[in-house]
């Protein structure tokens, strides 16, 4: 059985403003099995980040199921980890409470929490800063600190909505390389938003191209590439021109 299970979901949202239905999502199945990387990939507006939310138990379908291990997702849960776009850690914690923040909200005691966080950064590769303090980091290293909180709570789906965004190229190329290390590692299951073709060939096992709104799931390729991946190999390029023949034929409509 499949870990994550998209069953004919659509999600309509009510403009009170304009007195209209907007719909973001329409129909959309969809099948994640265990230590799959999956990256969901598409134009700005697709609604990506709409359904990761809804496996996140952020938001509820309008129509439709989102199942997590069987059980419907309908709340957030422990079995589901979140990295957000921004790392928005508390600036007045360092490192190491930052990724045990969740213990102390479950009065787990200092020590524990310290030995239980330290595994964590050093997976992230972030040993030597546990006592720093966020403003005292890149934003790559703290978007390594959101990616060791998220580990910590050991939930069996990762979700990520565009973590590296606002990286740099060259930072972003060596998170890609760190993530794919601490995925191989943990042996989580990964759902990554992202609107990069290149950052999802990178990535992902299978990337599911999505349509512009209503997002819809025009294709799920499974990306049978070899790690480190080539971005100037034949196949990585084969699968790029793929992926744009799926998203050219809207561009042209919306500019016809």
């Amino acid at each position: 059985m499949a870990l994550i299970t998209i069953d004919s979901v659509s999600r309509a949202f009510e403009d009170t403003k304009r007195k209209q239905v907007v719909t973001a999502l329409d129909n959309v199945s969809l099948k994640v099995e265990r230590n799959d990387f999956l990256c969901l990939l598409g134009p700005s507006g697709c609604g990506k980040s709409t359904l990761l939310n809804m496996i996140a138990g952020f938001d509820n379908p309008s129509s439709g199921t989102v199942s997590v291990g069987g059980s419907i997702v309908s709340a957030p849960g422990a079995d589901r980890g979140v990295v957000f776009q921004q790392a928005n850690l508390m600036p007045w914690l360092p490192v190491w409470e930052n990724v045990a923040f969740h213990l102390k909200m479950r009065n787990v005691a200092k020590p524990e929490r310290r030995e239980r966080a330290q595994r964590f950064i050093e997976m992230v590769g972030l040993k030597g800063f546990e006592n720093h303090f966020p403003s005292e980091l890149s934003g790559g290293m703290n978007q390594r600190v959101g990616i060791a909180r998220a580990l910590l709570m050991n939930p069996e789906v990762i979700l990520m909505d565009e973590p590296f965004g606002a990286l740099d190229e060259q930072t972003k190329m060596d998170m890609h390389a760190e993530l794919i290390r601490i995925w191989r590692e943990s042996r989580s299951t990964i759902v990554f938003v992202t609107h990069g073709i290149d950052e999802s060939l990178a990535l992902g096992t299978h990337v599911a191209v999505m349509s512009a709104r209503p997002g819809r799931i025009r294709e799920l390729l499974p990306i049978e590439l070899d790690r480190p991946r080539d971005p100037t190999s034949t196949e990585f390029n084969d699968y790029k021109r793929h992926i744009l023949s799926l998203l050219r034929p809207e561009a042209v409509t919306e500019l016809a």
